[in-house]
């Protein structure tokens, strides 16, 4: 075989390889919104994404690197949604507001995967991975009250630590017993979210803002 036709083998079969690789993830992000990453088996994933299991681990040697995957995908996904909010138009707090409040209504609208993407127990490699997404969400908070300090609409503070606190804030607040309390209504989940950002505001700006 020459080295030309070669290469157009490994041209052809990269583009299906990594094909798969997004179907699959696909198919497991759908899969843990159901039932959560505990309850997801790797031969469920396969099901899902209607893989041989022997392709699925091929592709993912073990759970584990699976749903570290899962993870990094989902949490991009909701930090480039909350920086697009976080970069347009409007003063400092309303950008925050708006970008928390964005997140707020995100989780509550996908509250089993939200639940998995924060809270649920998971493997350590799975809760490195969430560690990130939640250092990355901070950083998103932390550049709009660099902003609203220049602007002189927020006083000095502690940058760093006041968008950990909003994060923690939303994070114990929402996504955990709040998105998967079934009694309550979606009124109340959503009244809880808007007291949740009025309280993150009320920290970061040292006053009372409207949203």
């Amino acid at each position: 075989m020459s080295r030309a036709t070669q290469s157009a083998r490994i041209a052809s079969v990269r583009p299906q390889s990594l094909d798969k690789r997004v179907s699959i993830l696909g198919a497991a992000r759908e899969l843990v919104a159901r039932v959560g990453f505990r309850e997801a088996q790797m031969t469920g994933v396969a099901e899902e994404a209607g893989v041989a299991l022997a392709t699925l681990y091929r592709n993912f040697p073990s759970k584990a690197a699976l749903m570290v995957e899962v993870v990094a995908a989902v949490s991009q996904r909701e930090v480039d949604v909350a920086a697009g909010v976080a970069m347009g138009d409007g003063t400092a707090a309303e950008r925050l507001a708006a970008s928390a409040s964005l997140f707020a209504s995100r989780a509550l609208l996908g509250r089993k995967l939200a639940h998995a993407l924060i809270a649920e127990p998971v493997e350590p490699e799975i809760e490195a991975a969430r560690l990130k997404y939640r250092r990355k969400l901070a950083r998103v908070f932390e550049t709009i009250i660099e902003q609203g300090i220049r602007a002189k609409e927020f006083p000095s503070q502690d940058v760093q630590a006041s968008s950990a606190c909003i994060v923690g804030s939303l994070i114990e607040g929402l996504v955990g017993p709040l998105a998967l309390d079934t009694l309550s209504t979606d009124a109340e989940r959503q009244a809880q979210a808007r007291a949740i950002v009025g309280f993150c505001l009320r920290g970061v700006s040292g006053r009372e803002v409207s949203f």
